[in-house]
Formats: structure tokens, C-alpha cells, sequence
């Protein structure tokens, strides 16, 4: 059987459901242990999703899983977070925490916020500029560092109104050390935090879908609910597999979150019948969907004049 059969076998099939996480903790002991059975990141996100009780661990399982994709080498059994994220946004040119070279290695000093999970991470991924470019502008690494790490200080965020069980913490960096090997290779923008936002897109849509997958099964809804929530799963699934700098990818999947979109509202006369705390926290959550929809936006229109200015781009003609 394929790996894509048995993840719709896994959606479709009536089994025993595994037992809701009850804590992040118990999320990530839930998580990991998906590995032996999913070897694909994305199915991974999707079956996470299944396992919920509600939209913030389901986020939790595609944004790890986006983590993996973007970072192969991230160790199984570590909770990662991307730390990107300042006073002044996330564009290059607001990032100020600096790597510097010192003694053989590098130094890290700065200040990030709204670091995912960061009170719970073992590995923090620090978005940092070395230096600038001919042009003057900041030329970014990512830096791969233990989260207990001598130096580095992490302090909990306000819970925010959706999904409060995923933590966010701001991040103090004082003088950390940091290793050749630790500074991973490649531009931090273009091969990293750029890629990072359609990548984590796709993950964490699959996943929030996957959950909503295991609400129609549990609570009976039509199948044809199931039905449209899988079909924009299976697209969410190819892009997965595609390389996420690609235009084509970037007009696809703003289809599919539509399409998600629709699946959505279509379900929400069956959620009206409920009146217990999962629909109350699926009320309460259920504006996460909405979360950079501008930027989402902007990447579509980008998209779509790359390829309508250039109709014969190719493959051999994109980055990684």
C-alpha cells in the first residue's frame, strides 16, 4: 500500500481514536512517537491532527512537522521553535540580533518574541544577520542551539485569544556561544525563514484539516464532510512534496486554503448541534485559520505575476 493509502485509510477507516493530549507535554510524548508508523513529515501533521481535542495541539503537530521539513536534521526527540520574530517585525532588514565571530566561533546577542513553544523547546532555530552585503543589506544565518543554553533566557508570553495551550515567549540572547557547526549552511533568508512560511502553511493546514477530520468521524457528521476535508488534504500532501520557492506551489495552495475555507463553513450547521467544550474551544480557536492571511495574499499576487511574466519558467530555473 502507498503511503498516501494509508493515510486515507487512516482518515476514512472507524477505529478506536488515540487518547487526546491533555498538556503540551502530552502532546509531544503523543507525537513522537508517530515516527515508526509515518515517515513522511506531512502525514505525520495530518495524523497529529487526527489525535486532537482542538486546534492548538493540532497546530502544534504541523508546525513541528514544518520544522523537520525545513531543518532535516532536527533530532526526533526534540521540540524545536523558529525564532525569527522582533521588536520591528520579520522582514531582513528588522532583524538585529547579530552573530558575530569570536575565538574560532560566534557570539549571539539580541531579542526575539512570539517564539513558538520556546518554553518548551530543547533546540531554538535564531534567525541572526552576519554582517551586510555589497548592497548593504543584512546578510542572515539560522543557528541551530540547545534551548538551556548559557546565555539565553526565556520568558513566557501573554497566552493569545485563540489556542492558548501553545506557548510564545520572548527571547533573550546575551553573549551565547555558538559553533561553526551549529551555524547551519546557506543564506538564512532565501533557504530558511522565506521558504519557512509556505512550508508551515501547508503543514499546519493539513493538520488543523486532520483534525477536523477526526470532529466528523467522532461526532458523525456527513461524509460528505469527510470527503471535502480529505480531498484538500491529498493537495496539501503534494505540495508537501513540492519545492516551496515554486510560483506553481504558491497559487496551488492558495486554492486549497480556499477550498479549506469552504469545507469549514460547510461544517459549521453540524458544529451547531454540539454544545459541549470542544465546540466552545473550536469557537474560540477557530480564528487561527484567519492568522497572515495579508501576507498570504501578497505571496499569491507574487506567484501569479512570476508565472504570467515568465510563462515558461521552469524548474531548472528556480532556487531550492
Amino acid at each position: 500500500m502507498s503511503e498516501l493509502l494509508h493515510l486515507l485509510r487512516e482518515i476514512a477507516t472507524d477505529r478506536p481514536a488515540n487518547e487526546a493530549p491533555a498538556s503540551i507535554d502530552a502532546w509531544w510524548k503523543q507525537h513522537r512517537g508517530l515516527r515508526e508508523r509515518w515517515p513522511v513529515p506531512i502525514d505525520r501533521a495530518v495524523v497529529g491532527g487526527l489525535s486532537a481535542d482542538r486546534l492548538g495541539y493540532a497546530f502544534a503537530s504541523g508546525y513541528r512537522e514544518a520544522l523537520v521539513t525545513l531543518v532535516p536534521s532536527l533530532s526526533d526527540a526534540a521540540v524545536a521553535v523558529l525564532s525569527a520574530t522582533e521588536e520591528q517585525g520579520v522582514r531582513p532588514s528588522n532583524i538585529r540580533t547579530t552573530l558575530t565571530p569570536v575565538d574560532g566561533g560566534f557570539r549571539l546577542n539580541g531579542k526575539k518574541r512570539w517564539a513558538t513553544m520556546a518554553t518548551v523547546a530543547d533546540v531554538i532555530l535564531v534567525v541572526a544577520k552576519e554582517g551586510a552585503d555589497a548592497m548593504g543589506r543584512n546578510r542572515l544565518r539560522l543557528v541551530q542551539v540547545p534551548a538551556r543554553r548559557a546565555g539565553i533566557r526565556i520568558r513566557e508570553m501573554p497566552a493569545p485569544p485563540f489556542a492558548p495551550e501553545i506557548p510564545h515567549a520572548e527571547i533573550d540572547l546575551a553573549d551565547v556561544q555558538v559553533s561553526s557547526q551549529e551555524v547551519l549552511p546557506g543564506d538564512g533568508w532565501d533557504q530558511y525563514l522565506k521558504p519557512f512560511r509556505t512550508v508551515e502553511d501547508v503543514h499546519v493546514h493539513a493538520a488543523l484539516l486532520g483534525y477536523l477530520a477526526g470532529v466528523a468521524k467522532r461526532r458523525g457528521f456527513p461524509k460528505e464532510a469527510l470527503e471535502q476535508l480529505v480531498s484538500v488534504i491529498v493537495t496539501l500532501r503534494a505540495l508537501a512534496l513540492e519545492p516551496p520557492t515554486a510560483p506553481e506551489v504558491h497559487v496551488a495552495l492558495a486554492g486549497a486554503i480556499s477550498a479549506a475555507s469552504n469545507a469549514l463553513g460547510a461544517m459549521d450547521s453540524f458544529w451547531a448541534s454540539a454544545d459541549d467544550e470542544e465546540r466552545k474551544r473550536w469557537v474560540r480557536d477557530e480564528g487561527l485559520l484567519g492568522v497572515a492571511g495579508g501576507a498570504r495574499a501578497q505571496r499569491r499576487e507574487a506567484a501569479w505575476h512570476r508565472l504570467q511574466s515568465d510563462p515558461d519558467l521552469s524548474a531548472d530555473k528556480r532556487s531550492p
